[in-house]
């Protein structure tokens, strides 16, 4: 089963095992509604852990965990991550899509042509940009700005690049 970063755990506040949480969603918010998460390094190997209390202040969530509940116990889950299954992702509006749904889509030329698959998403400074392996492994990296990008379309599995030779 798929499981979803959102959220990493960076530090213990205070001597009850409350944590700090950098979200890593745009929908911050729902650390207030989710009753828990999987807690571990990484998806596979994540162990479910329910929620006390939530609060968010600053850009970060802050939780506590049942079982929890001191410094030390949460000082050992500092730096893990939070996720969470595919059933609980929200639905997203038209127009958008969760950066996994992009991972495989064929990227189609301005012709028609399939140029390559996306492979990665890459987070840069001024916008995200999509990692693009070609037939023969070669890598192109696409700016995620409209001027490039004419249609994404994650039901047919396709991204139309009409300006892809621009980037070879």
């Amino acid at each position: 089963m798929n499981r979803y970063l959102t959220g990493t755990v960076l530090k213990p506040k205070g001597l009850k095992g409350e944590v700090k949480v950098l979200p890593v969603t745009d929908y911050p918010e729902r650390f207030l509604e989710r009753k828990a998460y999987f807690v571990g390094k990484t998806g596979d190997s994540a162990v479910v852990c329910k929620i006390v209390s939530a609060s968010l202040s600053r850009g970060f969530a802050w939780l506590f965990f049942e079982g929890i509940e001191s410094r030390e116990q949460a000082e050992a889950i500092c730096g893990m991550n939070l996720y969470i299954e595919e059933q609980d992702l929200m639905a997203m509006p038209q127009g958008r899509a969760y950066l996994h749904d992009l991972i495989g889509l064929a990227v189609l030329d301005g012709s028609g042509r399939e140029a390559g698959v996306v492979t990665d998403v890459l987070a840069m400074p001024a916008h995200e940009v999509y990692e693009v392996t070609m037939s023969g492994g070669r890598i192109v990296l696409l700016p995620a700005i409209e001027e490039f990008i004419e249609e994404i379309d994650t039901e047919r599995r396709l991204m139309v690049v009409p300006r892809f030779e621009e980037f070879l």
